[in-house]
């Protein structure tokens, strides 16, 4: 089987123009940029204070303060991020993961219902990703395979 690069460069360019692949890049970055400034901000809570959103029964379960939980939730946030920009079909459900645990989280603290509803919202947009990323995965090109006779 052979390559043919300038064929490949126009299935990519004429990719551009499919809005699947225009909503498959939007939801790339944005769950790329999104988690990495959020899990950044955990480490100085500029945005919001963040330890106020943790559930104070899983503040009295885990060791440290609740703001010490939210620098550990920060680094995953922060590797859930890279982890979309490098492979989206992965990152994509473990977003969408990650997104269920904030939502049982947010479920057990009254007042946050609202913020609940939003992020099923963004799981669903995940689990929308990690589809697409299926479908516009890339594939290296293989080698052409050759017989040898013995």
């Amino acid at each position: 089987m052979t390559t043919h690069p300038t064929r490949d460069r126009a299935t990519r360019a004429g990719q551009l123009h499919d809005p699947a692949y225009q909503a498959f890049l939007l939801l790339r970055s944005a769950f790329t940029v999104a988690p990495i400034v959020f899990g950044l901000d955990k480490f100085v809570n500029v945005l919001t204070d963040w330890p106020g959103y943790l559930a104070p029964w899983v503040d009295s379960l885990v060791p440290g303060t609740a703001q010490q939980v939210m620098y550990v939730v920060g680094v995953v946030e922060i590797a859930a991020g890279i982890l979309v920009a490098v492979r989206p079909l992965i990152g994509g459900y473990v977003v969408a993961a990650w997104l269920a645990g904030i939502i049982v989280n947010l479920l057990l603290i009254p007042g946050f219902y609202d913020v609940a509803v939003r992020d099923v919202g963004l799981l669903l947009a995940a689990l929308a990703l990690a589809r697409l990323a299926a479908t516009f995965r890339r594939t290296a090109p293989r080698p052409a395979r050759t017989e040898t006779l013995s």
